[in-house]
């Protein structure tokens, strides 16, 4: 077996003479935490898109343990444990915590959520959901309604409902955007845990964050890659510093 879970081999898109992405050659270990970072517009959620389907590569190959899956369809892809959070928390507001985590659950057994039930036919489902609950921090919340929820504890539901969908890999697209000091503790604190027996890919802005969980960063410029390894190397590359450290993120 390939030391890598996911691999990309010159992947590339083009928009009407715009190329977002080019020769993209990725590389992702199994049980790491890998980082894509860099300055808006470098390319890092057009490659998000091309990993999930939800945009066709113009060119180039997608590798997922060691299958090409470059022809696949979103759900498909979804299937096989490729599954994503969106920078935008992704949740169903009025349902509770708990449900929101049994509509994954009831995904990942490929059952729809039966709406029209009574709540005691999905009772079946609460240990699971209490579980997951719990794995992130979220155990006394369970009758909560999402909309309800600080922003904070509400990315952390939606990281329990990509959990529940049994991903192999988790892409996470920007989990701390718009958290204040301690959220962003609590949910890096939680990428953390969750990452003991799976693996992450995640695109990230704060450097902070990046610098204490990832074990290597893609350094992503005007759609291609600029350099690539742990924080300690890559931090200290004038050509880093130039293309995205001294543009203010963080």
């Amino acid at each position: 077996m390939s030391e890598y879970i996911l691999e990309t081999f010159g992947l590339s898109k083009r928009f009407a003479g715009f190329t977002a992405v080019s020769d993209f050659d990725l590389r992702v270990k199994h049980g790491s935490i890998h980082a894509m970072i860099g300055p808006n517009g470098a390319g890092k959620t057009t490659v998000f898109n091309l990993l999930t389907k939800l945009l066709e590569p113009t060119s180039g190959r997608i590798v997922f343990q060691g299958n090409d899956i470059t022809g696949l369809s979103a759900a498909a892809i979804a299937r096989l444990g490729i599954v994503r959070s969106f920078q935008i928390s992704a949740v169903f507001a009025h349902l509770s915590a708990r449900d929101n985590i049994k509509v994954s659950l009831l995904q990942a057994l490929n059952t729809s959520f039966h709406f029209w039930k009574s709540d005691r036919s999905m009772d079946v489902l609460n240990d699971k959901a209490d579980a997951f609950l719990d794995a992130v921090g979220l155990a006394n919340l369970g009758h909560v309604t999402a909309a309800e929820l600080p922003y904070g504890r509400k990315r952390a539901l939606e990281i329990a409902t990509t959990l529940a969908l049994e991903p192999k890999i988790l892409l996470l697209d920007e989990p701390t955007a718009g958290l204040g000091r301690e959220d962003i503790e609590r949910v890096s604190q939680l990428i953390k845990r969750i990452s003991a027996d799976r693996t992450i890919l995640m695109v990230e802005h704060n450097l902070k964050v990046v610098a204490a969980l990832a074990d290597t960063i893609t350094v992503l410029t005007r759609g291609k890659i600029l350099v690539e390894g742990p924080y300690s190397e890559i931090s200290a590359k004038p050509e880093v510093r130039e293309a995205y450290m001294g543009t203010g993120h963080g």
